[in-house]
């Protein structure tokens, strides 16, 4: 049996929301009859976005939206998405399906649906094809609220009033679809770039994020770093807020990206190989995080891991460059243990982006014309909602098993503990065997006999049990009751393949 100590009054780092965080991509379906659907469409909408994902969404409490890339951000140009739709530019879209891109939402529209959603915005500017003065001038039509042509514009396409741009990519995988770059090029071209993104809103600067490493590129990271800072004033606040990282889960090749595995039809020795490579995730925020602290020792500048998730073969007849996979319990177990890494690295992890959204990857929405399902990742967000803005408590898991063999071995159970303004502890677990059930005792250092259950939930199924739109309700949160109060705080039995969550409150 394991055993779970909290230390309740070993209060931690702030779990940021924006570790919940979401990205869009002009990919596929994602934002076309995903999340946008027209004004004039039939699908019940408000100016264009969908209803039904816009209300799926804010239940599951959205904190922020990367938008427009992702690899499309290096090849748009933001002009050609605003003014009347009818006289914007048509072009195709050359890293994703060659299919026509008609610019019609763009901008404005972006902004209405973070509106909507209730979230923060994170814009990814087009350092790759792009230019200065080009990132400049889009900065200064969302944020400015003077008397300048670009704020004149954007009044003149029907925003008077400036929006909040939250944060600010510089470029994006500039590695490879973002220009080729070497990382010494790229943290030059950063500088020149940031100098330009003007904080025209005082009170709410622009936090500005870097181009990270692919993987575990630790040379990309090392150079970027070296190059940005030298000869920077320390005294410069705000010249760099956030360095990325970008990580995919390939199920069954590491090296051929053609062979990524199906999303549905798996062995058990594939679905333990998928969790080991996605448990990576704890390696690469530690080494990264490692050569961060040299340049950046306060922990000032967050890692930003705004691409993650599971990346499959797309589902047979797709489009292949439409990126389109299945959802199943796999996913929902690599959702709950990264976002488990992510709230205890909570003192330099400030964001984490799921790639993407809606019927891309690893998404929490399908979508197939009016219909809508919610997938078995969309409830794990659902459920780890509360720990947005919590405090990481200090917690340490005891007699852990071993589940998977060989090379694939991980631990059975990851967790997470945070207490949030209202004393509220979420407790968030894992359990990662296909084959049994984990009964783990949970312990409080102090003060347990007085907090009780207010709340428990949990997702569970076979590994490959997904939902379909004839079927949408395979995989759902139902509530958790295998539980037993004890003098120390909780006994708990995980149901073999599941994710809970318990609350406890006094």
């Amino acid at each position: 049996m394991a055993k779970l100590v909290i230390n309740n009054e070993n209060k931690k780092s702030t779990i940021a929301p924006e570790i919940y965080g979401h990205f869009s991509e002009h990919l596929g379906r994602c934002i076309y009859e995903g999340l946008y659907v027209g004004e004039n469409s039939d699908i019940p909408n408000v100016n264009g976005m969908r209803t039904d994902v816009v209300e799926a969404l804010k239940e599951m409490k959205v904190p922020v939206l990367r938008w427009p890339g992702g690899c499309f951000a290096d090849e748009y140009h933001w002009m050609d998405g605003i003014g009347p739709k009818e006289n914007r530019k048509k072009m195709i879209n050359t890293h994703w399906g060659g299919v026509v891109e008609d610019n019609s939402f763009g901008t404005h529209e972006y902004f209405e649906l973070c509106r909507q959603l209730g979230c923060k915005t994170y814009v990814n500017a087009n350092v790759g094809s792009g230019t200065v003065r080009e990132m400049s001038e889009w900065v200064e039509y969302m944020t400015f609220k003077g008397v300048s042509p670009m704020a004149d514009l954007r009044k003149k396409n029907g925003h008077e009033e400036p929006w909040v741009v939250d944060y600010l990519g510089v470029g994006n995988e500039s590695w490879g679809c973002g220009g080729n770059m070497r990382p010494q090029h790229y943290a030059d071209e950063y500088r020149r770039y940031q100098t330009f993104a003007r904080n025209y809103n005082g009170n709410k600067p622009i936090s500005k994020i870097a181009c990270g490493a692919n993987v575990d590129d630790y040379h990309w990271t090392e150079g970027v770093l070296e190059t940005c800072f030298d000869h920077t004033p320390e005294q410069f606040h705000g010249f760099m807020d956030g360095l990325s990282l970008h990580y995919y889960t390939l199920p069954e090749t590491e090296d051929d990206w053609n062979i990524k595995g199906s999303a549905t039809d798996f062995t058990e020795e594939v679905f333990y190989q998928t969790l080991k490579r996605s448990y990576f995730m704890e390696e690469l925020i530690n080494k990264h995080g490692a050569i961060m602290d040299k340049y950046d020792p306060d922990k000032k500048i967050g890692l930003i891991i705004d691409e993650w998730g599971i990346w499959t073969d797309v589902e047979p007849g797709t489009n292949p460059g439409f990126l389109y996979q299945q959802n199943t319990m796999r996913d929902a177990l690599v959702a709950g243990m990264n976002l488990n890494l992510f709230n205890k690295h909570s003192d330099r992890v400030k964001m984490a982006n799921i790639a993407q959204m809606v019927n891309v990857l690893q998404s929490v929405i399908l979508t197939d014309g009016e219909k809508m399902i919610k997938t078995p990742t969309y409830y794990v967000f659902k459920m780890y909602r509360h720990h947005q803005g919590a405090t990481l408590l200090g917690s340490d898991l005891l007699n852990n098993s071993i589940v998977g063999s060989g090379k694939n071995e991980l631990p059975k159970v990851f967790e997470s503990v945070s207490e949030d303004a209202n004393g509220v502890i979420t407790i968030t677990l894992t359990n990662n065997s296909l084959e049994a059930d984990e009964t783990v005792d949970i312990q409080l250092t102090h003060d347990a006999a007085s907090y009780n259950v207010c709340e428990a939930t949990y997702v569970a199924g076979a590994m490959a049990a997904h939902n379909t739109f004839e079927n949408p309700e395979v995989v759902k949160e139902q509530e958790f009751k295998d539980y037993a109060k004890t003098a120390e705080g909780i006994k708990v039995t995980l149901p073999k393949c599941s994710v809970v969550s318990i609350r406890l409150n006094k």
